[in-house]
């Protein structure tokens, strides 16, 4: 059965570019950011601060945070405690939030089962930071898609500013960077390149381009 796990840092595009593969492929794409953004969102609306581990351990265990998944029409919607929250979580809050959360075992823990639940019922693509690494580590094929600090960060200027906003440059690589390192040097299952995962550049490719460029991994794999 095929299972396709992407990895890479923020604002690499692994969602929009893993929905496109996975509708080429008629497979489904699980985003696991998704879910680390619901689980954000859920401590940020219980009152509990992100970086009080305890509080948001506490959370979780008790069934505040529960997380989960469906499909329409083969779109990924996110769940929180039963509530659609699949709107709500692409905010800059809920963002932060999840870069929080997602440091801390036990939310950890709670997500990554569902995620290898999901896995095994049907031919998958799971996108997030540690698929490769911990997730699927059997995964058919690894990818890490990555790009230079400048172009995330330039790609992100660019979608607020079709929203109507006037962010800084700056600022967004500032927070761009910082989020690259939380990521990476967090205790429990940092970012990383799997050892066996091909790394895809993005920075100079665009939208089609990096498509086509996992397409043909799939297909070196997948016969």
């Amino acid at each position: 059965m095929l299972s396709i796990a992407i990895d890479g840092p923020v604002g690499a595009g692994k969602s929009t570019i893993a929905d496109e593969v996975c509708r080429r492929l008629g497979i489904l794409h699980l985003d696991t950011g998704a879910m680390y953004r619901a689980v954000g969102l859920a401590v940020t609306a219980s009152g509990v601060d992100p970086q009080d581990e305890a509080a948001v351990t506490a959370l979780c265990e008790t069934g505040g945070a529960r997380v989960d998944v469906r499909y329409e029409n083969g779109a990924q919607v996110t769940l929180v405690n039963g509530r659609d929250v699949t709107g709500l979580i692409r905010s800059q809050e809920a963002g932060t939030a999840a870069s929080a959360v997602s440091r801390y075992a036990a939310v950890r823990r709670m997500l990554v089962a569902r995620q290898r639940e999901l896995a095994r019922e049907q031919p998958m693509l799971l996108d997030g930071r540690d698929i490769g690494t911990v997730v699927l580590p059997d995964a058919s094929l690894k990818i890490y898609l990555t790009a230079s600090p400048e172009a995330r960060a330039m790609r992100r200027l660019k979608q607020l500013e079709e929203k109507g906003e006037h962010p800084d440059f700056d600022a967004i690589l500032s927070e761009v960077n910082a989020r690259d390192h939380q990521d990476m040097t967090r205790a429990v299952d940092p970012l990383r390149k799997a050892a066996d995962a091909v790394e895809v550049d993005s920075s100079d490719l665009n939208f089609e381009e990096t498509v086509q460029a996992i397409l043909r991994l799939v297909e070196a794999v997948n016969g």
